[in-house]
């Protein structure tokens, strides 16, 4: 399992080889532990730190992502150039989470299935129409304008 802090996710703009080797430098291992610990060559780790290449192959970016403890989210993110933000699952407990504030990051967790919190099953979707959350900046479905917190729901019924 890994630990999520915000000196793991990549940085705005940071190359894959620069994530990498910060990553690693930051945990004060060498390339020999990475590359043992992720289960790949250590050329290949090597390559990918040099920035000769940056594609990942599912069993390369599983082992990194156990090795550096981080979620493959991030590396696919910082491979693609995109935000974080844009290749994480989008999830939320209905119970904890407040509208239109960033998730917890335990629920991005890409085998989160219930909240570490209290123990909801989390949404990916609205609880009416079904329509997939696109952005967390929203309070309410932009489909059918049902509120994504159960808390506003139980208080409407009231």
């Amino acid at each position: 399992m890994y630990t999520l802090t915000t000196q793991k996710a990549p940085q705005p703009a940071e190359t894959l080889d620069l994530y990498l080797k910060r990553l690693r430098t930051s945990m004060k291992l060498s390339q020999h532990a990475v590359a043992t610990a992720a289960g790949i060559h250590l050329q290949s780790l090597g390559k990918l730190e040099r920035g000769k290449t940056n594609r990942l192959n599912q069993k390369t970016k599983k082992g990194l992502a156990v090795a550096l403890s981080i979620p493959e989210e991030y590396l696919d993110a910082v491979a693609s150039g995109l935000p974080v933000e844009d290749v994480q699952k989008k999830q939320f407990c209905p119970s904890c989470w407040t509208p239109g504030t960033p998730p917890n990051p335990g629920w991005t967790i890409p085998r989160a299935k219930h909240c570490l919190f209290c123990g909801s099953q989390l949404r990916s979707d609205c609880h009416k129409c079904h329509t997939p959350v696109a952005s967390f900046a929203h309070k309410f479905c932009p489909n059918c304008g049902a509120s994504y917190s159960q808390k506003e729901n139980s208080h409407r019924a009231s």
